[in-house]
């Protein structure tokens, strides 16, 4: 066997990621989404490829010279359905499923999304962009070359009237277009063209059909203050025909994922009625669709509906479910608990949730066969970064069917300990270290604490490249969830509302204190680093003490006075989470701000910034960068051209390692190492 290496920032261009895993409706095969960096372009390339359940060697099911994505297999199992920007926008093509020519079955102007078969295998359900400008003719009229040298034209020639509170978004990386997503219906074999069921100035997604065929439900927020209150999304009904739309809830709070259950009485959603705000937990409902008040499925069940386990090393979207069980009895679904992803079930007809497939690892997407007792699942460890497996539930086997990434068994992978310790008022809080490549016992390392963005996040037993190569590169790396992770209940997710740098800093503090008393921490040389909400913790850190000898600040947050204005959700943001007016409790918000304390900073500080984040505008570390420098403070700021937020997970992957590098060396340039105290030497 070869001797292993240590892994190095280059090795992010090795990485494969899974997603999207569908199991095929007899559930013998297991469709999925293969995502690789291309070697010459280094850009991000997908396929759909095809594993049966019993084990055997995936094979490649697409070849688009781009993006496959979004696998659905036809009610009878003969034909899968994806998304493909193979002619220039993804359109929805259909294969079948023994392979053969794709054959293209949208054509529309900006694209399409979301396909989802009717239940005879007929129609296809499916989502696409309209821009107010666009005119009904030209809907399944691709934007040619022509039109889109007259667009960049007329954006760098005019100025742009701005008229809406929502007027831009961090995955537009700018103004939002007048564009809004609506819900069409395609025949499979072209028989008739595309039938628009909605209008309007209102974004629509997640169709799916009724058992009968006759409905569609969606999820969408048709207020006409729909930018004052973004989150109050209902389930709407429609006919599949076309017709008048039906709303089925009370809006009174977001609602998502609607699932018609098999009798096609009720609809099941998964939302919750802002009892606590923002960070209310969501939980699983049903609606009749005959009218009548919803009904709480899961109401003593402490946790969030969803896999809410951070990490950088995913692409794509999973199902979360909810699925039902043949009979319609019960209902699967994912939920996030003390660092974990797993699933559960629950009767439809509400009660006691029980866990089905757990362990100490990150389920991210799952699916079920017709008989609702096969899954196809995506999996994630902390020393895996997401595999497809098969789970029977009758006979309670489970088995991995791929390995897309071999190649880190020729390098050094860390696995983390999990800790228990007790915060400051004896709250009960777990926290996972991970030690160096090269430990040896008796030896004091530098380490470098990570805090996690949201900040209703939540670390846990998945996979971290970030982690992985600060280990090798010689540090111990320690993290956990400060209160307002997800994860632990509702009253430690809204734990941290109004209280920012208050308790999560006393926690993450009190766990640094744990780290170091394990006894192979050097406290002199601790480094500490976080994105979003994690760089806004590392900016309050470096202003409240000065224990850490370097720090990293991402995508960070510095002034909530002007994060208000600036952020794509800041106006909504600062009142839910610091429960604050803007206009009323400036002095207060003033007080909640990092760059009130720049005076007391003493830590080297770099930061880390996307010129194009619209959820943490550059902004704002440009006003730390501007007040660290004018006092003579060290301070370096990296900015990353073309990047939104998302840099860290599916940022340009060219850039994706320049950020390693940059971190590395920041934390190699103010934290000393010496290279005997590891084997092998560093």
């Amino acid at each position: 066997m070869a001797e292993k290496r240590r892994l190095q920032t280059d090795d992010l261009y090795r990485l494969s990621f899974v997603s999207d895993p569908q199991i095929s409706p007899c559930g013998h095969n297991i469709a999925y989404v293969k995502a690789h960096i291309d070697e010459k372009t280094k850009e991000y390339r997908s396929h759909i490829w095809m594993v049966p359940v019993t084990g055997g060697k995936p094979r490649q099911y697409t070849s688009g010279p781009k993006s496959d994505t979004s696998p659905r297999w036809s009610p009878d199992g003969s034909m899968i359905a994806f998304l493909s920007d193979r002619n220039g926008e993804k359109q929805i093509f259909v294969m079948p499923t023994n392979g053969g020519e794709a054959r293209q079955i949208t054509n529309m102007r900006r694209g399409a999304g979301a396909p989802v078969w009717s239940p005879d295998g007929t129609k296809i359900a499916f989502t696409s962009a309209i821009d107010i400008e666009d005119k009904p003719e030209d809907l399944e009229k691709p934007l040619d070359k022509k039109d889109k040298d007259a667009l960049e034209k007329k954006k760098r020639d005019e100025p742009t009237v701005v008229t809406r509170l929502h007027m831009k978004a961090d995955m537009a990386m700018g103004l939002l277009p007048p564009r809004y997503s609506q819900i069409f219906v395609v025949d499979v074999e072209g028989k008739t063209g595309v039938k628009q069921l909605t209008f309007g100035n209102f974004n629509h997604s997640m169709p799916q059909w009724s058992p009968c065929g006759k409905y569609i439900v969606f999820s969408a927020n048709r207020r006409e203050d729909a930018d004052w209150e973004p989150y109050l999304t209902d389930i709407y009904m429609v006919p599949a025909e076309g017709g008048e739309l039906r709303k089925l809830t009370p809006s009174t709070g977001p609602c998502s994922s609607p699932k018609f259950t098999p009798d096609g009485k009720f609809v099941v959603y998964a939302g919750h009625n802002m009892e606590h705000g923002g960070p209310t937990l969501t939980k699983l409902w049903k609606v009749p669709v005959e009218g009548g008040s919803p009904i709480l499925l899961t109401g003593s069940f402490d946790r969030s509906f969803g896999d809410r386990c951070a990490g950088d090393s995913r692409l794509g979207g999973s199902d979360n479910g909810p699925t039902f069980s043949k009979d319609g009895k019960t209902i699967y679904f994912l939920a996030s608990d003390h660092g974990r992803s797993s699933i559960y079930k629950v009767p439809t007809e509400g009660g006691d949730v029980e866990l089905v497939l757990g362990g100490d690892r990150q389920i991210f997407g799952f699916t079920a066969d017709d008989s609702g007792t096969k899954f196809a699942i995506a999996v994630s460890t902390p020393t895996l970064p997401g595999d497809v497996g098969f789970y029977d539930v009758l006979g309670g086997t489970e088995r991995t069917l791929t390995s897309v990434n071999e190649w880190l068994d020729e390098v050094f992978i860390v696995a983390p300990e999990t800790i228990p310790f007790k915060a400051k008022d004896g709250l009960q809080e777990y926290g996972w270290i991970m030690k160096p490549v090269g430990f040896k016992q008796g030896v004091k390392y530098p380490a470098v604490l990570q805090i996690h963005g949201g900040p209703h996040s939540m670390y846990g037993y998945s996979f971290f490249f970030e982690f992985q190569l600060l280990a090798n590169k010689g540090y111990v790396v320690f993290y956990t969830n400060p209160r307002g992770g997800e994860g632990f209940g509702q009253e430690f997710v809204k734990a941290v509302c109004g209280d920012y740098g208050g308790m999560d800093f006393e926690d993450l503090m009190t766990w640094t204190d744990v780290a170091v008393e394990q006894g192979y921490i050097d406290e002199n040389r601790i480094g500490v680093t976080g994105g979003s909400y994690g760089g806004f913790m590392t900016n309050w850190i470096v202003g409240h003490t000065s224990r850490f000898a370097a720090a990293v600040t991402q995508r960070s947050i510095s002034n909530w006075l002007s994060f208000h204005g600036v952020s794509d959700i800041g106006y909504t943001f600062v009142e839910r989470e610091l429960y604050c007016d803007v206009w009323k409790d400036t002095q207060k918000l003033w007080d909640f701000s990092p760059l009130k304390y720049v005076d007391n900073v003493t830590t080297p500080l770099l930061i880390i910034h996307s010129e194009n984040d619209m959820r943490c505008p550059i902004e704002q570390g440009e006003q730390l960068y501007v007040a660290l420098k004018k006092q003579k403070k060290e301070v370096e700021m990296v900015r990353f051209p073309g990047s939104n937020h998302e840099l860290s997970r599916s940022g340009r992957p060219v850039l994706r390692v320049a950020r390693l590098n940059h971190i590395v060396r920041w934390f190699d340039s103010h934290i000393a190492k010496n290279p005997g105290d590891y084997e092998p030497s560093l």
